[in-house]
């Protein structure tokens, strides 16, 4: 089988520090893959290694089925990074041919800025267009080698709801066409809703990695939602509690034995209101896994 991604007993260091030990990662083609992880926990390392920004120290990695060190490889590769480099005092227009001369069968320009739908924009400058029209023609300049990777680096960060959405979309309409994408994101909720498949960095190692129902059904925790006149202090004394939040009057609790919670709290606040129980979520399964509870994601 051919890997879209395919990384082998990668280890970096910078120094004395080790970013990466020994990772192991296969990714089919034509999935869409989310990576995760907490701050330092080497998810750059790994990325600039497919990128081929990086030559593995130790190990052996493999993109779109070449060494991404190699042109002809880096070109099956669309990269949109968080820091773009792109000249602002261009046209939409410019910027397509820039970037189609630097590949040898480019999509036409009219047809990727069709893509991302950006084509009403063409001969706006770069600099004059808003956050989300920046994302999609940057989206649209990753695409415009039709390459078999996609890398996204927080593609949604800075949005609106309803441009992140919009984004999202675009970005599935790929996988669908048999792209495979890698998205590196801080927003749990956009790898929930987008990825196949998710991958959780943390420490260097690859902690755990399935689909996100794999991994929140592998908790044991479920959310318990009401409104109750009971303290934090007065929750944390009930069997099976991990952890509550507070909004408007309402509380979110994360417990792990369901039944002796409910039990219990519905025993200690009779006036309980607007009882509901769901299940772990992708957030969940971040923080248990890499033990980041109350901790800003990466």
């Amino acid at each position: 089988m051919e890997y879209a991604i395919r990384a082998t007993g990668l280890v970096h260091r910078y120094g004395k520090q080790v970013a990466l030990h020994g990772v192991d990662l296969a990714c089919a083609p034509g999935k869409l893959v989310a990576l995760l992880g907490p701050n330092g926990a080497g998810k750059t390392t790994l990325v600039k290694l497919l990128l081929g920004v990086f030559a593995p120290q130790q190990g052996s990695v493999q993109v779109a089925g070449g060494d991404p060190r190699q042109r002809a490889t880096r070109q099956a590769i669309g990269t949109m990074l968080q820091i773009s480099g792109v000249p602002e005092n261009l046209t939409v227009t410019e910027l397509a041919d820039l970037f189609a001369s630097l590949y040898p069968e480019p999509l036409s320009r009219m047809s990727t800025l069709g893509l991302a739908q950006v084509d009403d924009l063409a001969r706006r400058r770069f600099g004059q267009l808003s956050g989300g029209q920046r994302q999609r023609v940057l989206l649209a300049l990753a695409l415009i080698g039709q390459p078999k990777l996609l890398i996204l680096d927080e593609p949604g960060s800075g949005l609106d709801p309803a441009s992140r959405r919009a984004l999202g979309e675009l970005i599935r309409a790929q996988r669908e066409r048999g792209t495979t994408v890698l998205l590196c994101t801080h927003d749990l909720e956009e790898a929930a809703r987008l990825a196949d498949e998710v991958v959780i960095v943390d420490r260097g190692h690859i902690i755990a990695q399935g689909t996100p129902r794999e991994l929140t059904r592998s908790l044991p925790e479920r959310r318990v939602y009401c409104r109750t006149g009971l303290s934090n202090a007065d929750l944390e004394r009930l069997p099976g509690f991990c952890r509550v939040s507070f909004t408007d009057g309402s509380a979110e609790i994360l417990v792990r034995d369901t039944n002796a919670f409910i039990q219990a709290l519905l025993t200690a606040d009779p006036a309980l209101e607007d009882l509901s129980v769901a299940g772990a979520s992708l957030e969940d399964a971040f923080l248990t896994l890499t033990g980041t509870v109350n901790k800003e994601p990466a």
